[in-house]
């Protein structure tokens, strides 16, 4: 395999007034020079060999056993969005030197004139839309790189529909060009934003709406809309929750949503997660839409299905909650099964002695672990001048752990 080092070199906004000194050097004694025809085109006059930067695996090829000193030219920092990553997986890191610049970003953060080192970076440009969706709802500051397809006008109608729109938003286009323009909006003003394909989105949170007199957890009871008061009452929300021993970052399915207080309570505890909310019932689904509204769960996605069905789709979870089955608890847990990541919990909440035997039985023969807490709950309620306790029916909080294969 060759040893000839490869160079990659960032331009910075302004052309040959972004590149220092030592970049400048390597360039200037290079043999071969790789890149966009924009980036070439900074160098009209370079004496060795002009390669296009096009496919990256016939790039790669030729970087793998090229004898040739070659430069890779990039945007800003090659490590961030850029082509180092593509290399740095592909050859061994002792032949890759690396000349970072100015990133758009950075760029794009000093002339709006805010800090960017507690902000959060993700790219749409060339991805889905919808993985980004879950870290940009979580953030406080983030900047998002867009593309022809994904514009911030579709960025803030997503955001609009996650209940995320208390941001103050700044679209930095054509930055370094002449036609460069910088436009600070809301969410709400950039639904309709015609703006260049060259730009950056940087959204700054201003307010949370509807939630400075909530708890994270611990919401009562009748703050929720909800059916005949069919919902996980706060108490027994509370030991549920703490039995899926929730983590940030990680997936979880809540199966039989009814109201969403179980999802609500969980998005809040770990926010950079994903939450699948999984209901059918019309009736229900009025009230968990009207609850992710309130309490702005930006980070509970509705699922408009009968579990089992509607599982296929959804990202394999770390945590299940099955807080209503329809009839089809085995049929449930068995698709469950097949899904649930290494290590992963499942809790279900059970009322009645027959679903509580169906349940452990099923779940133990699928060889899980399987503890069951008996939550007994009285409140106190008044009558005429006392107090009493008013017993509520006891509720199974039935735990599976299956551990790692």
């Amino acid at each position: 395999m060759a040893e000839q080092k490869i160079y990659l070199v960032g331009a910075g906004i302004e052309g040959w007034e972004g590149f220092g000194k030592q970049a400048l050097e390597v360039i200037d004694s290079a043999e071969v020079l790789v890149g966009h025809k924009r980036l070439l085109d900074i160098f009209p006059d370079f004496k060795g060999e002009k390669r296009l930067l096009e496919d990256l695996s016939i790039m790669l090829e030729y970087l793998k056993n090229t004898e040739k000193k070659t430069v890779v030219l990039g945007s800003g920092d090659p490590n961030f969005f850029g082509v180092a990553r593509f290399l740095i997986r592909n050859l061994p890191k002792e032949r890759i030197e690396i000349f970072p610049n100015v990133t758009s970003v950075q760029y794009a953060f000093a002339r709006i004139k805010e800090p960017w080192d507690d902000a959060t970076f993700v790219s749409v440009h060339g991805r889905g839309i919808k993985p980004a969706l879950d870290r940009i709802v979580a953030s406080e500051k983030i900047a998002i790189l867009t593309d022809s397809v994904n514009t911030p006008a579709v960025m803030a109608r997503e955001l609009i529909h996650r209940g995320a729109e208390g941001y103050e938003a700044w679209v930095c286009e054509d930055l370094g060009l002449p036609t460069e323009k910088f436009t600070k909006t809301d969410v709400r003003g950039l639904v309709d934003f015609k703006c260049s394909p060259l730009n950056i989105l940087i959204l700054i949170k201003t307010w949370e709406p509807n939630l400075e007199n909530y708890p994270v957890i611990g919401i009562r009871d009748d703050e929720f809309a909800t059916a005949k008061k069919l919902i996980t009452k706060e108490e027994v929300r509370a030991i549920t929750l703490g039995k899926l021993q929730l983590q940030d970052d990680l997936v979880m399915w809540d199966i039989g949503a009814g109201s969403g207080s179980v999802s609500i309570e969980a998005g809040n505890l770990m926010p950079n997660g994903r939450i699948l909310a999984l209901e059918k019932n019309p009736q229900y689904l009025t009230y968990l839409k009207e609850n992710l509204k309130k309490f702005v769960a930006r980070n509970v996605t509705v699922i408009e299905a009968f579990a089992p069905e509607g599982l296929e789709d959804l990202p394999d979870p770390d945590r299940v909650f099955i807080g209503g089955s329809g009839g089809m608890l085995e049929e449930i847990i068995e698709a469950v099964d097949k899904r649930l990541k290494p290590d992963g919990f499942i809790v279900l909440n059970a009322v009645t002695l027959d679903t509580l035997t169906k349940s452990v039985e099923f779940l133990e023969d699928h060889g899980y672990t399987v503890e069951v807490t008996c939550v007994n709950i009285s409140k106190t309620r008044s009558l005429t001048d006392y107090k009493m306790f008013a017993a509520h029916n006891p509720v199974y909080v039935i735990s599976a752990w299956k551990g790692e294969e």
